[in-house]
């Protein structure tokens, strides 16, 4: 339902915000964040009653769309209830949230410590890992995205990192299989799996096996281009894990809770962490959580020895009243399913079509509701649509594309130069084809600037 527009409100609106809010990674003076009236469902619109196909996901949170009726009415029953209460006590929605976890994380992981957000759920991971072995040293991948608190954006391997890289973090990084871009001259998965194994065995080696806490890797990457592992790859690093007493952490805060059509994409892959971080989906992003699911051999390390950390609204109950709600519409409503389903039949056989159509997509990858598009300026050469990690005038093709897309309702997710596809995981089949229209129109852009 989209309201009457109000041209005047979403001025006012607007001017609060640009004179107040300080808006994450940007440039303050350079960016117009646009006013958003409202939202339902896979759509929200704005003060002028221009409406948008959000195949964002907000960032990737909204797994079950914006205003489930259920989920609000969940945080609205718990907020008449009992608001907010101190983490050392046992509360029915927490105990309840963490148990519905439990039931669905693979393995053993059956306590869940609760944070605010990924990013710290990353962070007491870590912290747990080098406690656990008592070692300093955690690998992690280039090409991946952990969060912005200290710890975890020195693990993030993009360029968000280099701002607050302090070279003493205790962090090293190396690289995970991505074939379209080998830097393994690999021809093939099973090359590619084969010499990124060698490589990460290799750097083991180089770091000293028993300086090296724990190995941290997006399950599948999310930001960083949502670059499915080949098979194979999780369940080696298992294995290089188990050989040198490394603790191996999943990171699932994008992955998780249905996005790629399991409720973990670890599931996909038959593999168990002894760590694994969540956040974004447990919810649909209503209210603020995250967590570590915890393994058992890992969980007793704390059990006489107390775990030195916490936060003062671990587990707090609108959130995990929100995640109840949120896990039990999942599986009521098939909504992983749902994700699978149509990311089978639709999505993925109608960005193919796409990929016919246009020279700017060099590459289609994914699951689920869990897709990337690679945008080149040359196929032949996969030279990308621009330069890496541009800005301003280096980055107007993208731009272009992205104005394009809006034009035509449909706002998208772009980061360098890619597109990604990331709707919510109940998303209708005629909003996704609606929305694979919209690209199809909005990839004209990206087209001009091919060579």
């Amino acid at each position: 339902m989209t309201p009457q527009p109000s041209p005047e409100a979403g001025a006012a609106v607007k001017a609060a915000d640009r004179a107040h809010v300080f808006h994450s990674w940007s440039a303050q003076d350079l960016i117009d964040p646009l006013a958003v009236a409202g939202a339902e469902g896979s759509y929200f619109w704005d003060y002028d009653g221009t409406r948008y196909l959000d195949f964002t996901s907000g960032l990737v949170f909204t797994n079950i769309g914006y205003q489930h009726p259920r989920v609000v009415a969940a945080i609205q029953e718990q907020a008449a209830k009992l608001t907010t209460f101190a983490p050392a006590f046992a509360v029915e929605a927490r105990s309840e949230a963490a148990r519905l976890i439990a039931e669905r994380t693979p393995g053993d992981l059956d306590k869940i410590f609760f944070t605010n957000g990924g990013a710290d759920a990353v962070e007491h991971a870590v912290r747990m890992a080098r406690l656990h072995t008592g070692r300093p040293k955690v690998l992690s991948a280039y090409r991946s995205y952990h969060g912005g608190t200290q710890q975890a954006v020195n693990l993030t391997g993009d360029p968000r990192r280099w701002a607050s890289d302090s070279a003493a973090a205790g962090v090293v990084h190396f690289w995970a299989p991505f074939l379209y871009r080998s830097r393994f001259y690999a021809e093939t998965e099973e090359q590619e799996c084969a010499r990124a194994l060698e490589h990460l065995e290799t750097t083991i080696a180089f770091e000293g096996p028993g300086t090296i806490a724990a190995i941290i890797l997006e399950t599948i990457p999310g930001t960083a281009g949502i670059m499915v592992p080949p098979p194979g790859y999780l369940a080696g690093v298992r294995e290089l894990c188990d050989k040198y007493g490394i603790v191996f952490i999943l990171d699932e805060v994008m992955a998780g809770f249905g996005r790629t059509g399991e409720w973990f994409a670890a599931d996909l892959f038959g593999v168990t962490p002894d760590l694994m971080t969540f956040a974004k989906g447990v919810n649909s992003g209503y209210v603020p959580l995250g967590g570590v699911a915890i393994s058992q051999e890992i969980a007793e390390t704390f059990g006489k020895r107390p775990y030195p950390g916490g936060l003062t609204y671990s587990g707090h109950p609108l959130a995990c009243a929100a995640a109840v709600a949120t896990i039990n519409v999942m599986a009521q409503e098939g909504v992983v399913e749902n994700a699978k389903r149509l990311g089978e039949s639709v999505v993925g056989p109608g960005l193919a079509a796409l990929a016919e159509r246009h020279p700017s997509v060099g590459e289609v990858r994914g699951t689920g509701m869990f897709w990337a598009l690679e945008l080149v300026r040359n196929r032949e050469t996969r030279e990308p649509l621009v330069p890496y990690n541009a800005a301003g005038e280096a980055n107007a093709p993208m731009a272009a594309f992205a104005a394009a897309a809006k034009r035509n309702g449909l706002w998208p997710f772009v980061n360098m130069n890619r597109t990604h596809v990331v709707p919510p995981c109940n998303a209708t089949e005629a909003e996704l084809k609606a929305g694979l229209a919209a690209l199809d129109a909005a990839l004209s852009a990206a087209d001009e600037h091919t060579v």
